[in-house]
């Protein structure tokens, strides 16, 4: 037992730490690279099943949401020109038909079919943080990526419950849950902005200038975990309040730019890492032989991505060609959601292990094949 937990730890640090040599010598996004690497390992045996590990990976992905809802400024949000909320919300819209569409043509698993319009920005984050958020398509990217990040967590906790209250009582219980605390926390919002904006100075009082404590990341990380106390406590999904107190650190700190930085750093250097190498050493290299995963997979994901690609022609109007497929590519990566769905729908017994590991495997793809699209129209500018 001793022994192993050594091989997993060294394991996992020198795969934090060798990761982007590798991503820069093969010109690929480093989450990716990490995925593969936790394959690698895991199917040579340095990577076993272990409990520590799997909370921390846990965390690790609570972070991930948390960093994405750092990223979100509420203020650009909400001055954003009406003509762009409404064309996000179509994006949305038809991306959602598209995908229904294409997967009652093919025949595909309804757990699939629910899978192919959620949408994430944990990976949008990342992408952030390496093309700069102030680029046209990025930020345009995360209007309508939060929008269709609360309807996919949203659908998420209903389905969730769904598997697991057989439609009851149970369920409308849940759903009530869900609409009081996002209620909840809009009033709260409203309540906290008002505060600020008469006292001014708590502000500096929660988060100093002069600060030799690390006050403002005690403030954050404070708040993270409040916030998924709260969602566990009412039995929500705990991405959700993840993603909300993030969303609330850059809501009213957002003239703290070190505090960003700061959680990044201990986010992309160490929390998120351990996820992604996760997400990797839980896929079973061996199912790649099975008949019909990766062919599976490969439609699944070719579905998944063609479908954002046709919503963002409404797109084409706000920024050009260009940028709308660069939102079309970075909201095709779901890789978060995608697992969530794909393990209840299989722990639910709505899902069989020839389509959860092809599920799996698109979610993969996804990211590999969305994020060298990006890279190679980013260089096309």
């Amino acid at each position: 037992m001793i022994h192993s937990n050594i091989t997993l730890i060294l394991t996992l640090s020198l795969l934090i730490w060798g990761s982007p040599f590798i991503s820069k010598l093969l010109r690929i996004p480093t989450p990716p690279v990490e995925i593969i690497l936790g394959s690698i390992v895991a199917y040579f045996g340095f990577i076993a099943h272990n409990e520590y590990f799997e909370l921390i990976a846990e965390v690790g992905f609570l972070y991930l949401m948390f960093l994405a809802g750092m990223e979100v400024d509420l203020k650009q949000i909400t001055r954003s020109p009406k003509v762009v909320i409404q064309k996000s919300v179509l994006f949305l819209a038809l991306m959602t038909i598209f995908s229904i569409i294409f997967g009652l043509i093919f025949q595909l698993n309804i757990i699939i079919i629910i899978s192919m319009p959620l949408i994430s920005i944990g990976i949008l984050a990342s992408l952030s943080k390496s093309y700069g958020k102030e680029q046209p398509w990025i930020q345009l990217a995360f209007i309508a990526g939060v929008l269709g990040e609360v309807i996919s967590i949203a659908v998420l906790t209903i389905f969730d419950a769904a598997s697991t209250t057989d439609l009851n009582i149970e369920l409308l219980e849940k759903i009530g849950f869900l609409i009081a605390f996002i209620i909840g926390v809009y009033l709260l919002y409203r309540l906290l902005h008002l505060l600020f904006w008469w006292l001014p100075e708590l502000k500096r009082i929660l988060v100093p200038k002069l600060d030799t404590s690390d006050q403002d990341i005690r403030l954050a990380m404070a708040l993270f975990f409040i916030m998924i106390a709260v969602t566990l406590s009412l039995d929500l999904e705990l991405a959700l309040g993840a993603f909300i107190a993030g969303i609330a650190i850059s809501a009213f700190f957002h003239h703290e730019k070190k505090l960003e930085e700061k959680m990044s750093s201990l986010g992309f250097g160490f929390l998120v890492p351990l996820f992604f190498i996760h997400v990797g050493a839980s896929f079973d290299l061996e199912s790649l032989l099975k008949d019909g995963v990766v062919l599976g997979a490969l439609l699944i994901t070719f579905l998944m991505i063609l479908s954002r690609v046709l919503a963002a022609i409404v797109l084409k109007g706000i920024s050009g060609s260009r940028d709308a497929l660069l939102i079309a590519m970075a909201l095709s990566m779901p890789l978060t959601l995608i697992i969530a769905v794909a393990t209840i729908g299989y722990e639910a017994k709505l899902l069989d292990l020839l389509s959860y590991y092809q599920l799996i495997l698109a979610s993969i793809f996804e990211i590999l094949i969305s994020m060298i699209a990006i890279k190679i129209l980013t260089k096309r500018a």
